[in-house]
């Protein structure tokens, strides 16, 4: 078998080894690329994250909704329209909530959802209430929907079913686009007959009866008179022709 190198090799040779300028030189360069990964790990996660800093949310509440996303982007934050409302003092495309309060302490790259204000009317389908359900479900299905009504109208006919619906004096039917700001007036019975619907009792009429006598239903027979008797009334009957 062969010696090895280590075998070979003298004391003084390899405590020699460590004072070669190549090994300290790859070690130097093991030890910089270490405290590079370290460090660069370490900022690069305190850049990712932000760390150590703090924004101030403005409130951009009521203002127009470019205005708003030109604070909130000057800022670094993420501006995302989530929802439209209706205002009806308010002009169109208004600021009308933020998802983050103003005053709060964020981190940049944030995303702030915002509602501004839809720039038409928004409307509602009236559903099938229409002769199809009494007062109290036609409100209640009316009043979650977020239909606004007035006060019912009575009219004569079954008691608290509805008959219609009216829109500003005007009938409307199911299926119909409602603006969210129309009263909805409710025709229902008021558990009264009309006139008109009133029901004149008549005597039924039935067919003569015909007068029936109950001789009528029989000829009159005369007794039969004896051969004796037949025969003087025909001898008398032809002496008196004579």
């Amino acid at each position: 078998m062969k010696p090895s190198y280590f075998q070979n090799m003298t004391t003084s040779e390899f405590f020699g080894k460590f004072k070669s300028g190549y090994l300290w030189g790859n070690l130097l360069a093991m030890a910089a690329v270490v405290a590079l990964l370290v460090l660069g790990v370490k900022y690069g996660l305190k850049a990712y994250t932000h760390h150590g800093e703090s924004l101030v949310v403005p409130s951009v509440k009521h203002k127009a909704y470019k205005d708003a996303e030109r604070i909130l982007d000057d800022l670094g934050l993420v501006v995302v329209v989530s929802d439209t409302g209706y205002v009806k003092t308010l002009p169109p495309n208004v600021v009308l909530e933020q998802s983050i309060e103003s005053g709060e302490h964020v981190k940049s790259g944030r995303i702030i959802y915002l509602t501004v204000n839809a720039s038409k009317t928004p409307t509602i389908t009236l559903p099938d209430i229409i002769d199809n359900s009494s007062l109290r479900e036609a409100m209640a299905k009316l009043s979650s929907m977020g239909f606004k009504l007035g006060m019912p109208q009575f009219i004569p006919g079954e008691r608290d079913w509805v008959y219609a619906v009216l829109v500003n004096g005007k009938n409307v039917a199911t299926g119909d686009k409602i603006s969210v700001e129309d009263s909805l007036i409710i025709q229902v019975g008021n558990g009264m007959r009309d006139a008109n619907d009133s029901v004149n009792y008549i005597d039924p009429i039935y067919p003569e009866e015909e007068e029936s006598d109950e001789f009528d239903e029989f000829e009159t027979v005369e007794p039969e008179q004896p051969a004796e008797q037949q025969t003087q009334q025909s001898t008398q009957q032809s002496t008196t022709t004579e």
